[in-house]
Formats: C-alpha cells, structure tokens, sequence
C-alpha cells in the first residue's frame, strides 16, 4: 500500500481536502493511504510515506522537505493552487499518483 501525506502549516486546511481523497480512493478501490499533517509531523514520518505534497501556503518548505524525505525514496512536491483552492481532490490524487 502506497501513503500520500499532505502538509499544511498546522494540518488543517489539508485535513478537508484529505477526506475527499478518501472518498475517491474509496470509490475506486485504490490501495492507498492519505493524511494530512502539520510541518512538525511530517517530519516524524520520514521513509514511511510515498509522497509528501505541500500545501500551496507553505510552498516555501519544498527545498527543506526535499532534502528530508528524498533520501528515503520520498516523492515532494507542491499542490496545485487552483486544485487545493477548489478542494479538487480528484485532482491532488492524480497529481500524487503520477509522482509514484
């Protein structure tokens, strides 16, 4: 089973968007497993998650999370704007699938 984490400054905001990811990896019957975390927690999940996308709001930590999680064969990226605005989780799944 994969794991997608989302990371947000406190894990809120991505906490929403999270759970709509869940209901289309549901739907699908997709192996995966999402949560959402704040900076400080995301750190302790360091080669225990697949990929790390970063809320648009704290884009600014996409260099320090890069060299955190990369070395365990960690995928980072940012969230799209539009799609974390929209709460489109259909797209932040598809953006996290095609980073594995």
């Amino acid at each position: 089973m994969k794991t997608i984490m989302l990371v947000c400054s406190a894990g809120m905001s991505t906490s929403l968007l999270v759970n709509k990811i869940k209901a289309i990896v549901s739907k699908k019957g997709l192996e995966v497993n999402i949560i959402a975390a704040s900076e400080a927690e995301a750190k302790s999940y360091q080669g225990r998650i697949d990929v790390l996308l970063l809320g648009p709001q704290v884009k600014f930590l996409l260099k320090k999370m890069e060299d955190l999680m990369t070395p365990q064969g960690t995928k980072v990226a940012v969230i799209n704007s539009l799609s974390y605005g929209t709460l489109d989780g259909e797209a932040v799944l598809k953006q996290a699938l095609e980073l594995l």
